[in-house]
This record gives C-alpha cells, structure tokens and sequence, in this order.
C-alpha cells in the first residue's frame, strides 16, 4: 500500500517532484564540484607551488651548532663540512618518499676567471641538472634543479651532467655575464684564487641563467665537476629537496618547537601525515649527521593558501546547500496546500500521523536520491572541466564523493520539509473536507 500510494504521489505530481529534484541536482553538482575540489586541491596547489622551488634544506649537523663569541658566531666547521653523495638514494627510502618530488646536492667553491686578469673571484655552483640517481624500485629515477627549482630560465641549453668531450658545459649567471662580457658559447678558465693559470679548467657556457637569487652573480656547472676542482670527491654541502606537504596547522607547529613536545599521541598522527616539518625529520633519521630544515617562507606560504581556498570552498557548499533547502521548502509547502483535501482524506479514513509523515519522507528521499545522482554525475564532468581549466589536468573524485553527496542531498530535501511536516500535523480531517483548511 505504501509502495502504492508513492507511485501515485509521483504520478500526480511529475512536473513539482522533477523541479525538486533539478534543484537538488544542482545543488549537488556544486557540492560534488566543491567537494572534489576541496580533496584534491591541496595536492594540486602544492604541485603548482613547486614552481617556487624548494621547501627544505639538508645542510651537516655541525653547520647548525653555533659557536658565539661576543654577540657573533664562529662555528669553524660551517662551509668546511660535507655530506657524503652516496646516501642521496635514502632520500627516496623514507615513509614520505612519494611526497618527495625531487632533490638537488649544491656544493659551492670560490673561483676566478684566470684568463679575465683581475676579475673579482665568484661563485662556482655544482649540482645535478637532470641526473640518473638509481634507486632499488627505480633504477631510471631521475633529478636535479630542473625537476626542484622549475622557474629557472634557460636563455640557450642546459649543460649534460655527464663529462664528454672538450670542456664542461655550464649556465652563468645574467650578472655575471654582464661582469665578465661572456656570452653563450664563450669559454672561461677558471682557478680557485691564487692559484697558477696552468691549473685552470676550461668550461664553456652553454645557457644564460635567470633565478632572481644568488645564481644571477655565479656559475652553475655540474656537480662532478666541481668536486674535482675542489678536490671533494662524491661530496657536497647541502641538498635542496622539494616535497608536496600538506598545510600546517596547531599540531605541525607544536612539532617544529621538537618532536619530544608531542605526546605518544600526537607523535603518530604527526608522524604518519606529510608536514613539512615530519619529512624533514625522516630526512635526519635516514640520512645520519644532517640537519633538515623546512624553508618557512614557501612552507607556510603553501600552507596559507591552500587553506584559504578550501574555507572558501567550504562557505560556498555550504550556501549551495542551504538555497536548496528553501528551495524545497518552498516547493513542499506548495504541494502540501494542493494536496490539503488528500491529507485530509486519508486522516479520515484512519492514517495515523505517523504514516503521513512516513510518505512524505519517503518522497523526500527519493527526490534526494534521484537529484542527488543526477549531481553526483554533472558534478564530476564540472570537476574535470575546473580541473583542466585551471591546474591543466583532471581532478581525483574520490570514491567517498558519492555518498557523501547522496546522503547531503536527502538531508537538504527533508530539512527542507521540516516546516511543511508541522502543517501536515496540524490539519483536520473535517475542517480540511468541508473547506475550511
């Protein structure tokens, strides 16, 4: 009987039971569009945010254990210090080791042009460019500072990390080349400072670097090289790591104060959830006699904007949800006065409240249902059109999109009938027969 009297409910009732549940359609696409969006945004902003370059440094423990002396700090080991080449591969053997996107080692030497007379010294960068660094579950990985430092810009070619013949390739620096008249293709000999000439090395400049930092008054060769000159063989001074992160918030901040002012508790969930400041200490953990660092200025600032973004998208699902619930009130209330004479009848006849209620929750949630996955559906096409539009790619719709929407959707359709359900109660068979309702 029930069954029967929805059947009919719907029959009489098409086009007002189609409008509710477009209005929750839409409703629900926004939502699924929102949700999705607030999901996936995070991983995608720290992508985009990798264009800022790294977000934490690897520097030797002793370079950061100051020695002050009257107000200054003499630490001797700082500069002097290294790290060794052969633990890189542990970067990529931490729980994290998928959030890391890429490193760059950075091993830096004085130098002078030998053959520019007395040309001021300046910096000699090594580093990997876009270097194989076999790991045991991915022998062709590579990675440098075009995967790490991606708004680097190249005017010309970026050198080959391997030795070949001639001289070794190398960017320099925009101010540099301003300072020393090179161009691309010229060749320089360079010399640690007071050094003799016949010890020079001759390197030819492949591309004009742009970085806006330091880089723009040096020369970036590869990091082999360098080692070589510097008579440092498969070491470095520090490592530039970029990593996707999550934001930060009160627990991670707790955390950067020390690990050992968590409770058991917190050390887990901090632990085991991709703050910066927990990749930076599985780096210290798999990697003996380092100091990671998180760089605080693109941490947090991923962090901040990320966050915004989703109370943003938080505040406009919830505004969808609640236009669609007066939506629904409104359209409730209008059957209900149109089926006053119905309500009435079947109180008449003995239907006790309850049984009413029943079959108004009953259409409520099959509109809910029905618009729901109608959202659900044009939803998710919308993600994907966001998706491509803004961040080039389609949007992960995790499989939890679905009933949470189906379950928001019939919760915004009976919230929606809450002040209709108190003017079914309140209708009398006698008043509402004789045409008194």
């Amino acid at each position: 009987m029930f069954v029967r009297m929805l059947r009919q409910s719907f029959a009489g009732n098409r086009k007002r039971k189609a409008l509710a549940a477009i209005t929750v359609a839409l409703s629900a696409a926004l939502i699924t569009t929102l949700f999705a969006l607030s999901v996936d945004v995070g991983d995608k902003m720290a992508t985009e945010m990798k264009a800022y370059g790294s977000n934490i440094r690897v520097t030797p423990r002793s370079e950061n254990m100051p020695l002050i002396i009257g107000g200054r700090d003499f630490n001797p080991l700082r500069g002097r210090d290294f790290i060794d080449e052969a633990g890189l591969p542990k970067l990529k053997d931490i729980f994290w080791r998928h959030n890391i996107v890429g490193f760059a080692p950075r091993l830096t030497l004085p130098v002078v042009a030998a053959d520019q007379g007395s040309a001021p010294e300046f910096s000699l960068i090594g580093t990997y460019f876009d270097r194989n660094v076999p790991l045991p579950d991915d022998p062709g990985y590579r990675t440098g500072v075009r995967t790490v430092n991606p708004f680097w810009h190249v005017a010309g070619a970026w050198p080959a990390d391997e030795a070949g013949d001639g001289p070794v390739g190398v960017l320099i620096g925009g101010g540099l080349a301003q300072r020393l008249g090179a161009a691309v293709g010229a060749e320089l000999a360079l010399a640690a400072p007071e050094t003799p000439l016949a010890t020079a090395a001759v390197v030819r400049v492949t591309g004009i670097l742009t970085t806006g930092d330091i880089e723009d008054q040096a020369l970036v060769a590869p990091l082999g090289f360098v080692q070589k000159l510097a008579g440092q063989p498969g070491k470095f001074q520090s490592i530039d790591v970029s990593a996707l992160t999550v934001a930060e918030n009160d627990l991670s901040r707790k955390a950067s104060r020390g690990a050992e002012a968590l409770t058991p508790e917190e050390y887990d969930v901090w632990y085991c959830t991709a703050y910066v400041s927990s990749i930076a200490h599985q780096i210290e953990e798999a990697i003996p006699g380092v100091s990671a660092r998180p760089i605080w200025q693109v941490a947090s600032g991923e962090g901040a904007v990320i966050g915004r973004i989703q109370s943003l998208l938080f505040v406009v699902s919830v505004a969808a949800i609640i236009a669609a619930a007066m939506a629904v009130a409104a359209l409730t209330t209008t059957t209900i006065a149109e089926r006053a004479a119905e309500i009435g009848l079947m109180k008449a006849l003995g239907a006790a409240p309850w049984q009413i209620y029943l079959l108004f929750i009953g259409e409520a949630v099959i509109v809910g249902l029905a618009g729901g996955a109608i959202g659900v559906v044009a939803g998710y096409l919308m993600a994907q059109g966001v998706g491509w539009s803004v961040f080039g790619t389609g949007v992960d719709v995790r499989p939890i999109t679905v009933p949470v929407v189906l379950v928001t959707s019939v919760i915004t359709v009976l919230v929606g009938s809450i002040v209709s359900s108190r003017e079914i109660a309140s209708l009398l068979p006698a008043e509402v027969l004789h045409g008194r309702q």
